[in-house]
């Protein structure tokens, strides 16, 4: 019997024979990179596949590399309750073209996934479905988890609730 990361490399592999997979494993954790342009029908795949039901959504952030060509990774955390298994999904976003296909589609949870990430690092979701800012205010121009944005905040950016004392 194949473990769920030789079931998965098989099946990603055969199933989309013309993308590049880079497959890591790291403390018993899988992560697989893959092109962004392929993201939903990935996604797709693992989750309607019997064999692999990637049936769960848990979390989608992203990783600001700051200093790389593709400076932000879209990064999908899915389980699939039938292989009891847990695998990330990684696909870089270069900063001027700054956006990656919704997998809202996929899977519904990933609708507030995709918002907060949207808020947080400034990366849109293509056809999400109701892609607006989650904690910051819609006029605020930054975006707080990116690795240019000040510690403190910026001055003046936000107007802050008056001191009732």
């Amino acid at each position: 019997m194949a473990s769920p990361k030789e079931l998965l490399e098989q099946r990603l592999n055969e199933k989309f024979s013309g993308e590049n997979f880079i497959f890591n494993e790291h403390r018993n954790e899988l992560t697989v990179s893959l092109d962004k342009k392929n993201i939903i029908a990935v996604c797709k795949y693992l989750k309607e596949e019997p064999e692999l039901a990637f049936r769960l959504c848990e979390d989608i952030t992203a990783v600001d590399w700051a200093t790389r060509k593709n400076r932000f990774s879209v990064v999908y955390h899915i389980y699939s309750l039938k292989m009891n298994f847990r695998l990330a999904l990684k696909a870089s976003v270069d900063e001027k073209d700054c956006n990656i296909d919704s997998v809202s589609s996929v899977w519904n949870t990933a609708n507030w996934h995709e918002r907060e990430t949207f808020d947080m690092y400034g990366i849109h979701f293509n056809n999400h479905p109701d892609l607006r800012r989650m904690y910051m205010p819609e006029e605020f121009e930054y975006h707080p988890l990116r690795k240019d944005f000040p510690l403190m905040g910026i001055p003046g950016s936000l107007s802050l609730p008056k001191n009732k004392n």
